[in-house]
């Protein structure tokens, strides 16, 4: 396989011909990175938590197994299931695990299960792709967002046993050391204690990954600080409007991660070690989820603390095949019918393509959609972080928009969504037209 090294420091081109086992490693190479910066700071894990193939991750960030022998289960993993070739796919949709465990059961097939319980009202199908295609008819006429993940292997069904013999046969034995910090498993339920590593990430491909119930076990332990290791926002989403009053950190999503990090370790220092929470305080994590607390704002403090800050960790999710972002949105949005949009005018021809009404017509899609007055849409405004615009949502609202400007390339521009603007997008559609009257 090719070097990662030279992508990850920004020596070469970004390569279209990446099989998903490059993928993987260059995300684990991100995480791991990562977690060592955290740890050089101060920050000392109570728990370390990953999802899906981000659990291996978890296992190497832990030390009870070594970053060469996680890189080579990972490489057979993909393979395995490469080898399986199963055509089934992933969708995430907006409602919590016991309507969309309903939902699954209704089409009364074996393959397709509730495979992730993510936050209060986000959860994820996974199935043979024609099924997922009548569970997505089912949801809209419920009105449930609902959005497929571009994943290399949709896991985490009963149709992956063949993929997960096929690992256990071939998968070269992995040893399993002591360990430095716990591992917490949100498809087991509990700490991973001294599981054969191939048989938990062979066992974790047809097993339900219940990634709300681990947040809430750990924030009722005392957990109040959340730390991702990922390149943007994903678990840490989950988080938020999972458990309240708790604090997030993505720290390479951050303009200088290192001082982000550095003001972590400072803040704890400052205010000591918390005591555990009694048993009457955690019925609170299991009452509806609050609005999402504002952004905490870091300061540029460099001094160390004098003693670490205990956090969780959460690694990454499973990546895609054509990003190096994890599959999908996962912010929680409500299960309520939105008001049917209202038809979009015609196309424009390039050369009235101008700002303003680009602009105009997106405050009208926007509104429609979210029940707001276009006025109120300012051009700057933040669609999540002011407006409240979750993830799905806009993810539901860019394709519109893509659709509406016939612009499919539009949906792939992430960074629409991780801190999109109606002025943002309207730009990114002008400009987009632009380059193609240039052509």
């Amino acid at each position: 396989m090719p070097a990662i090294s030279p992508r990850l420091t920004g020596r070469t081109e970004a390569s279209d011909r990446r099989g998903p086992e490059v993928q993987y490693l260059e995300i684990f190479a991100v995480t791991l990175a990562t977690h060592h910066m955290l740890v050089a700071e101060g920050v000392e894990p109570v728990a370390i938590v990953g999802q899906s193939i981000g659990e291996l991750w978890a296992l190497a960030a832990a030390e009870h197994v070594s970053v060469q022998d996680a890189a080579r289960l990972a490489v057979a993993r993909s393979r395995a299931l490469t080898l399986q070739g199963w055509s089934g796919k992933m969708l995430a949709i907006g409602v919590d695990g016991r309507r969309a465990e309903t939902l699954a059961g209704l089409v009364d097939d074996p393959h397709l299960v509730l495979a992730c319980e993510n936050a209060p009202r986000q959860s994820v199908i996974s199935g043979p792709e024609p099924l997922i295609a009548r569970v997505e008819r089912v949801a809209d006429a419920f009105g449930w967002p609902h959005l497929r993940l571009d994943v290399p292997h949709p896991t985490h069904t009963p149709a992956m046993a063949q993929g997960a013999r096929l690992l256990r046969a071939d998968a070269p034995r992995v040893p399993y050391g002591g360990g430095r910090w716990r591992v917490r498993s949100p498809w087991l339920g509990r700490d991973i204690g001294d599981e054969d590593p191939v048989d938990l990430v062979a066992g974790a491909l047809t097993a339900r990954v219940r990634m709300l119930h681990t947040i809430r076990e750990l924030h009722a332990a005392g957990a109040d600080v959340f730390v991702e290791c990922g390149e943007w926002p994903v678990v840490t989403k989950f988080v938020e409007v999972s458990v309240p009053g708790v604090r997030c950190l993505v720290p390479l999503s951050e303009s200088d991660p290192s001082s982000a990090v550095r003001a972590l370790a400072a803040d704890s220092a400052a205010e000591g070690p918390r005591p555990p929470r009694a048993p009457e305080q955690r019925e609170s994590v299991r009452s509806p989820a609050p609005p999402r607390p504002a952004p905490v704002a870091h300061d540029t403090a460099s001094s160390r603390a004098a003693e670490p800050r205990t956090v969780t960790i959460p690694a990454p999710v499973t990546l895609a095949p054509s990003s190096r972002r994890a599959p999908g949105p996962v912010t929680t949005f409500g299960p309520a019918t939105a008001a049917p949009p209202s038809p979009a005018p015609a196309a424009s021809g390039a050369a009235g393509l101008d700002h303003e009404t680009v602009l105009a017509e997106l405050r009208s899609i926007y509104g429609d959609f979210l029940g707001y007055p276009p006025d109120l849409l300012g051009e700057d405004d933040g669609l999540e972080s002011e407006l409240g615009v979750e993830s799905l949502k806009q993810v539901v609202l860019l394709k519109r928009v893509s659709e509406r400007y016939e612009l499919p390339d539009l949906i792939k521009n992430t960074s629409l969504l991780t801190s999109g603007t109606l002025g943002r997008i309207a730009r990114a559609v002008t400009d987009s037209w632009a380059e193609a009257a240039g052509r």
